[in-house]
């Protein structure tokens, strides 16, 4: 059997199993797409965003993109960004990264991969602008876990400076922006406490939350030495 057909035969008792279990859940899935949360994580297959959070479809408009970028650029994220503030009225906007992301570990590595190195330019600039405290570490996997959280701070950033947000919050629409990091090996999402509900909460939510990394990358190099 081909991997496509198996696919294939997966859908179908997915979808069998589902209506067996709940006879109107296709009927109320056509009228339903009223979700309170975007979320912006990812492209990596193993983290796939409504079962993490355990939401069902039509419950949470989904961006992905290797190593969750916000770019002012992407017109495919800002259109899918638009489209969930301006028309789906959303609530909530989650930056999602996940520790031991590839893109930011090809990044730390200077590993070659072609096109996509362009991207993770993005990742470069993070790391550049915060190089004094990451080069604190010796570990590369510690340094690359606390660039994933100041990558998701930088994103959270992005999105604040957006028109979209900004005209958001200008005509005092309900909307806040989060940043996340999941743990792949434990299955649990780390808050990093960078919730923005204006934007004259900006700054200090970012000066706060670079300084509780900071202070983290302190201790583990006092505990180290």
């Amino acid at each position: 059997m081909h991997r496509l057909d198996t696919l294939l035969k997966n859908n179908r008792d997915w979808a069998d199993r589902v209506k067996a279990e709940n006879p109107d859940f296709f009927s109320r899935l056509v009228k339903q797409q009223k979700p309170e949360y975007l979320w912006i994580g990812c492209s990596d297959s193993r983290v796939p965003a409504n079962q993490i959070v355990d939401l069902l479809p039509g419950e949470l408009f989904v961006h992905r993109n290797v190593a969750n970028l916000v770019v002012h650029t992407d017109l495919n994220c800002l259109s899918v960004m638009q489209y969930a503030v301006d028309v789906l009225q959303v609530k909530h906007i989650i930056v999602c990264g996940h520790y031991g992301c590839g893109g930011v570990n090809s990044m730390l590595q200077k590993s070659r991969q072609g096109l996509i190195d362009n991207w993770l330019c993005h990742i470069s600039d993070v790391y550049r602008k915060h190089e004094p405290i990451l080069t604190r570490l010796e570990s590369e996997a510690l340094r690359g876990d606390r660039l994933c959280e100041l990558n998701v701070l930088e994103q959270v950033t992005n999105i604040c400076q957006t028109t979209i947000l900004r005209d958001a919050w200008q005509r005092k629409q309900e909307i806040s922006v989060h940043g996340w990091v999941y743990d792949i090996h434990d299955g649990y999402i780390r808050d990093l406490r960078i919730n923005i509900d204006n934007h004259d909460e900006f700054d200090t939510v970012y000066r706060q939350a670079l300084e509780r990394i900071a202070a983290r990358i302190d201790r583990t190099v006092d505990t180290i030495s």
